[in-house]
C-alpha cells in the first residue's frame, strides 16, 4: 500500500487530529486514515448532488439539434 508524507503541517491541525484520534479511541494513523475516507467519500456525494441538480436543470431545457443550428448559421452567413 502507498504511503504519504505530509509536510509542514500547521501544529493546530496535529493537534486537533491528535484530540480527535483520543476521543475516537484510535491511533493518529487511524485518525488520519478515517479523515481521508470521509474526504473522499464526502466529495463523491457533492459531485452526486451537483450531477443531479444539472440534469434536472438541463432536462427542462428544450434540446435542440446541434446540426439544425450550425446550418442556420451558415445560412445567415
Amino acid at each position: 500500500m502507498p504511503n504519504v508524507l505530509v509536510r509542514n503541517l500547521d501544529k493546530d491541525v496535529l493537534e486537533q487530529l491528535k484530540a480527535a484520534a483520543h476521543a475516537n479511541r484510535r491511533s493518529l494513523q487511524a485518525e488520519i486514515h478515517d479523515v481521508l475516507r470521509r474526504a473522499n467519500t464526502r466529495n463523491l456525494a457533492e459531485t452526486r448532488r451537483l450531477s443531479t441538480k444539472w440534469l434536472k436543470r438541463l432536462g427542462r431545457a428544450g434540446r435542440s439539434d446541434s446540426a439544425t443550428l450550425i446550418r442556420r448559421d451558415r445560412d445567415t452567413r
